[in-house]
C-alpha cells in the first residue's frame, strides 16, 4: 500500500475520508486519482458570506440561512417515502428543512443546534421550506471561505462530503502538481502558479479569482493541444514530401469543361488554395467547409482530377455506403464522357468484384476510387496515390486518417483534402481541425431555391400533413424525420420511424407511397429505398437523421421534422438542406412543443435564418461542442477547463503562442519547455499524428 499512497496518481480511495464506497461514487464523476480530484472543476460558487434572516426569504429565492433546530420529525408519505423534517428558527421567523429517503440526516442534529445551510426556497401547504439543503456549518461554525465550490454530483454523494474531500487533497497534495507553464508565459497573462491556481479554483476569495484560475488551466490545456497541431503543421510544411501536381491552363480547362455550370467565386477561391498546395511539393492538409449546397463536392472533384491528370491515383472516402454511392453517382455524371478509369469500393461488393478492383488499384489501372472505410483496409494497395478526399471527416477517427496516408508511394505522402457540409464555428475549427489549413465557401450556386421554415405545435401536425398531400399532388416529394428508429419506454411520445411509417402509409396517406429508411437497416436495403425515392417511386420518405448528409433528391421540397427539439441546430440545418435542391422552393416544418426557453430560442434561430455559419455559432453557444462531434473520436484529449463557446480569445492566444514556440524550437528542447514537452507526450501519446519531439 505504501506505493499507492505516493503521489498524484494515488487511487482516490486511499485519501483520508474517502474509502472504497466513496471512491466508487467519485469514479462515476471521472475521479479516479488524487490528480483527477484536484482538477475536478467546480461549475460555480455559493456565496455563503451573507446569511439572510428567515423572515426575509421568499419562494424561488436561493439563499443562505442560519437557524436553531426547534424540532426534528420523521414521517412516511402515502407513497411510502421516508421524510425527515427539521424546523429551524431565528429571531425573525421559521423555515422547514426537508429530506426524502435520507433518514440518517436526522441523527446528525439535535434540538438547540444552529445550522447554517443553503438552498432554493420552495413552498408546500403554505409553508416555506428547503428540500435537501446544503449544510454549510453546524453550531455557528462560520465557514472559513466566503465562497464555496458547487460541483456536479452523483447519487449518494453530498456536496459537503465532496468539498471536505477536495479540501483534504489540497492540503496534502496540491504542492505536487507539476508547473507546466514557464514563468514568462505566466507573467504574460498574469496567471498564478499551478499550486495557487488549484487552491483558488476550489476555494476562491471571490468568483473572479476562481475564474482567473480556470482560465489558467484552460489556457494550459489549449496550449498543449495547439502545440500538438503546430508540430504536425511544422512537419507537414517543412519535412514531409508529397507529389508535385501541376495544374496548367490546359488541365484547368479540361477539368472545368466537365462541369455543366459556372463555378462560384467561393469555389474558385478554394480551388486556388488547393492548386497552390498541390504544386508546393508539401502535403496538402486542407479543410474545405461550406454551407449546405455550396458546391464543396465540385471543389473536391477538381482536386481528384488534377491528380489524375498528373498520372496519380485519387481516392474519395465517405463515412457511409449511402454517401459513397451518392458521390459515385455525382462523379459518374461529371465523368460520363471522360477517360478516367474509376471504381466504387464498398463493403457490399462480392468477393470476386472486390478482388478485381483491388488488382486494378494495385496495378495502377484504376485512376479514381470512391468508397467507405473499405479503402483503408490492409489489402488495398495503391500504385501511385496522389490525392485523398475525405467527406465528413469528423465521422472518421484520426487513426483512420493516418492509415490512408500510409498508402502513398515511397517516402511521399498523399495530398489530403477534408470537406464537411457542417459549417463549423471558428473555435471548433481551431480545436478539432487545428492542423488543417481552411478554405471556406460562403456563397451558394445561382438558382438555389429558398426554404421557408416554420415552427408548428404538435396539435397542428394534421394541417402540416394536408400541406404535404397538396405538394405531392403537385408532383413533389417529402421527408418526414423522426428522432428514434423504434419506440422507447423511456421516451414516451417521441416519434419513432418504424412505428410512424405504417401509420402514415395505412391511415394518414393511404393514397400515397410511403417508404422507410434508418441507420439500422442493411446497406443494400437502405440504398434500394433511397434509389426508389430518387427515382420517384416513393412520394414520402420516413427517415431518421441517416439522411442528414449527402442525400440529393431535387424533387423533394417538403420536410416535416417531428420532436424537433431533440435535434441540434446544426443537425436541423443539415436535414433542411436535403430539400429545395432542384427548381422548386422548399418548406420545412419543425413540429415541436418547446419545453424551455433555450429550446424555444434554438427553434427561433433555425426558423429565422438559413445561414449555416450563424446557426453553427448559436448551436455552439446554446448546446456546446458535443452537438457537432465529440473530441474523443479525434484522438484529442477531453477539455476539462476550456469553454469553446466563450474562450475564443484564449483559443486564439494559445494557438498564436503554440505556433511561435514550435517555429523557434520544433522539438521543445529548451529547459523552460521541458514540462510542456513531458505533458504533451503524456497527454497525447499516439492518439494524434505528432511529429517526433524525442
Amino acid at each position: 500500500m505504501a506505493t499507492q499512497l505516493n503521489g498524484l496518481e494515488t487511487d482516490v480511495q486511499y485519501l483520508k475520508g474517502v474509502g472504497p464506497r466513496r471512491a466508487q461514487l467519485l469514479r462515476k464523476l471521472g475521479i479516479r486519482t488524487i490528480r483527477d480530484l484536484l482538477l475536478y472543476m467546480p461549475r460555480g460558487y455559493e456565496d455563503v458570506s451573507a446569511i439572510v434572516p428567515l423572515a426575509s426569504v421568499r419562494r424561488g429565492d436561493r439563499a443562505v440561512v442560519a437557524g436553531q433546530v426547534v424540532n426534528i420529525e420523521r414521517l412516511i408519505s402515502r407513497s411510502g417515502k421516508q421524510i425527515v423534517l427539521i424546523l429551524i428558527g431565528d429571531s425573525t421567523g421559521f423555515l422547514i428543512l426537508k429530506w426524502f429517503d435520507f433518514t440518517q440526516v436526522a441523527d446528525r442534529f439535535r434540538p438547540g443546534q444552529t445550522i447554517v445551510c443553503a438552498g432554493k426556497v420552495t413552498e408546500f401547504n403554505g409553508r416555506l421550506q428547503m428540500v435537501h439543503p446544503q449544510i454549510i456549518a453546524v453550531d455557528r461554525e462560520a465557514p472559513s471561505e466566503p465562497y464555496l465550490p458547487i460541483y456536479s454530483l452523483t447519487q449518494d454523494l453530498r456536496m459537503q462530503e465532496l468539498r471536505r474531500i477536495v479540501r483534504t487533497a489540497l492540503e496534502r497534495y496540491s504542492h505536487l502538481l507539476e508547473e507546466t507553464l514557464p514563468l514568462w508565459l505566466r507573467q504574460k497573462y498574469g496567471f498564478p502558479t499551478v499550486d495557487q491556481a488549484v487552491r483558488e479554483l476550489h476555494f476562491p476569495p471571490h468568483p473572479d479569482v476562481g475564474e482567473r484560475a480556470r482560465r489558467r488551466f484552460a489556457y494550459e490545456e489549449l496550449l498543449l493541444l495547439q502545440i500538438a497541431f503546430a508540430i504536425q503543421h511544422y512537419r507537414m510544411h517543412r519535412a514531409a514530401r508529397a507529389p508535385v501536381i501541376r495544374v496548367t491552363e490546359k488541365i484547368d480547362y479540361r477539368i472545368r469543361r466537365l462541369f455543366p455550370f459556372q463555378l462560384t467565386e467561393g469555389q474558385n477561391r478554394a480551388i486556388e488554395d488547393i492548386v497552390a498546395d498541390l504544386q508546393s511539393g508539401r502535403p496538402m492538409n486542407r479543410l474545405v467547409q461550406g454551407d449546405v449546397g455550396s458546391g464543396k463536392t465540385v471543389v473536391a472533384t477538381y482536386a481528384l482530377l488534377a491528380a489524375i491528370a498528373n498520372h496519380y491515383q485519387a481516392a474519395l472516402m465517405a463515412p457511409t455506403e449511402v454517401l459513397a454511392r451518392q458521390h459515385w453517382g455525382t462523379l459518374e455524371r461529371y465523368l460520363a464522357h471522360s477517360r478516367v478509369r474509376r471504381a466504387l469500393l464498398i463493403g457490399s461488393r462480392s468477393p470476386s468484384e472486390r478482388q478485381e478492383i483491388l488488382e486494378g488499384i494495385k496495378a495502377g489501372e484504376i485512376d479514381l476510387v470512391v468508397g467507405t472505410h473499405a479503402i483503408i483496409q490492409e489489402d488495398v494497395l495503391f500504385r501511385r496515390l496522389g490525392v485523398v478526399v475525405i467527406d465528413e471527416q469528423h465521422k472518421f477517427g484520426v487513426r483512420q486518417r493516418a492509415l490512408i496516408r500510409e498508402k502513398a508511394p515511397g517516402n511521399l505522402e498523399p495530398h489530403y483534402l477534408v470537406m464537411t457540409a457542417t459549417p463549423i464555428p471558428r473555435t471548433l475549427t481551431l480545436t478539432v481541425f487545428g492542423d488543417l489549413d481552411v478554405s471556406i465557401i460562403r456563397d451558394l450556386p445561382p438558382g438555389r431555391q429558398p426554404v421557408t421554415t416554420e415552427v408548428v405545435p404538435p396539435e397542428k401536425v394534421d394541417e402540416v400533413y394536408e400541406f404535404v398531400r397538396q405538394k405531392i399532388r403537385e408532383g413533389r416529394q417529402a421527408y418526414v424525420i423522426c428522432p428514434l428508429v423504434e419506440e422507447s419506454d423511456d421516451l414516451e411520445g417521441v416519434a419513432a420511424a418504424e412505428q410512424l411509417q405504417p401509420e402514415l402509409a395505412l391511415e394518414v396517406f393511404r393514397d400515397v407511397r410511403v417508404g422507410l429508411v434508418h441507420g439500422r437497416m442493411r446497406e443494400e436495403e437502405k440504398e434500394r429505398t433511397m434509389e426508389a425515392f430518387r427515382a420517384g417511386d416513393l412520394d414520402i420518405l420516413v427517415a431518421t437523421s441517416v439522411v442528414e448528409v449527402g442525400v440529393d433528391v431535387p424533387n423533394a421540397t417538403v420536410m416535416v421534422v417531428l420532436n424537433a427539439t431533440r435535434f441540434g441546430l446544426a443537425q436541423l440545418h443539415q436535414l433542411r438542406g436535403r430539400i429545395a435542391r432542384g427548381s422548386h422552393p422548399g418548406f420545412c416544418f419543425l413540429v415541436a412543443k418547446p419545453g424551455s426557453q433555450v429550446a424555444a430560442e434554438r427553434l427561433k434561430v433555425i426558423a429565422s435564418t438559413t445561414d449555416g455559419f450563424r446557426i453553427a455559432e448559436e448551436d455552439l453557444r446554446l448546446r456546446g461542442p458535443g452537438e457537432f462531434f465529440g473530441l474523443r473520436q479525434h484522438g484529442l484529449p477531453e477539455l476539462r477547463f476550456a469553454n469553446l463557446a466563450r474562450d475564443q480569445e484564449l483559443i486564439q492566444a494559445a494557438r498564436k503562442d503554440a505556433f511561435a514556440l514550435v517555429e523557434r524550437d520544433p522539438q521543445l528542447r529548451h529547459p523552460d519547455l521541458r514540462q510542456l514537452r513531458d505533458q504533451l507526450l503524456k497527454k497525447f501519446g499516439d492518439r494524434i499524428e505528432l511529429a517526433s519531439v524525442g
